[in-house]
């Protein structure tokens, strides 16, 4: 691993630095961070109570579905809680955040998404996958990636009607 992807993997792992943006969100102020990147509010498992973080979205096949990666495998808090319960929020950009339902992707729908991104984000790819590798612990390959994905399935927001 070279130095810079080093510091890119030391730096996911610093709690105050991955927290800062959630406070963009909170304030309604997250399209500052672009449209690639979206807040994810769950239930933690243990303790019921609300938690966030804030994920890049790797995919969004439509506007209802919005596909992320568990950066650090399997062993994520955020990734344990929506095995728990997938009833999660979304958070995109300065909209109020969206009801919808987690669903974890089969590996052949991850190497497709990844081959897609690969595809769209060459540069950013070639990057990111050291960093990924780095707090993975394990490499990526073009296929049979060790890297869960999650597809948030939006679901209709209440309307006047039916609240």
């Amino acid at each position: 691993m070279t130095a810079l992807t080093d510091i890119g993997a030391r730096l996911l792992r610093n709690r105050w630095l991955v927290r800062a943006p959630i406070w963009l969100f909170r304030i309604r102020a997250g399209a500052l961070l672009g449209r690639r990147v979206m807040m994810l509010e769950h239930i933690g498992r243990t303790s019921g109570a609300r938690r966030y973080v804030v994920l890049e979205i790797v995919d969004r096949p439509s506007p209802e579905n919005i596909v992320i990666a568990s950066g650090f495998g399997a062993k994520a808090q955020w990734f344990r809680n929506i095995l728990a319960d997938p009833h999660v929020r979304v958070w995109l950009g300065s909209h109020r955040p969206a009801p919808a339902i987690a669903h974890v992707l089969d590996q052949h729908r991850v190497n497709q998404v990844l081959a897609a991104y690969r595809a769209r984000h060459p540069k950013t790819w070639d990057q990111f996958k050291l960093v990924l590798e780095g707090t993975l612990g394990r490499p990526i390959t073009d296929t049979g990636a060790p890297l869960p994905m999650v597809e948030l399935r939006l679901q209709p927001r209440p309307g006047p009607a039916n609240r």
